[in-house]
């Protein structure tokens, strides 16, 4: 089970495919209004539902998917900090002239 405020997926392919499906399915629902009528809209639904709510949640679920494992949030005295993980790779310093 995911927990709360988690909107990751397991892999960014996944995560993907899940964009591609929800906003396939929001446009679609839109686009086929003059073809199909209000039975149309029953495609925004579907959308919303693969999206986990809404697009903003797709998109920190990609961020969250993207940043997982390379992140850790540290709390000292009510101040929270985001940290590089111990086994993350780090960008190498721009050489200065």
């Amino acid at each position: 089970m995911r927990e709360p405020g988690n909107f990751a997926s397991a892999s960014l392919p996944r995560h993907l495919v899940r964009g591609a499906a929800g906003f396939g399915s929001l446009a679609g629902s839109v686009l086929l209004l003059p073809v199909t009528g209000p039975v149309s809209l029953l495609l925004a639904p579907v959308g919303l539902l693969v999206l986990r709510g809404c697009p903003m949640c797709w998109t920190v679920g990609l961020v969250q998917t993207l940043s997982r494992g390379r992140l850790r949030r540290e709390c000292h005295d009510g101040r929270c900090e985001l940290r590089p993980a111990d086994g993350a790779v780090r960008p190498k310093a721009e050489a200065r002239p």
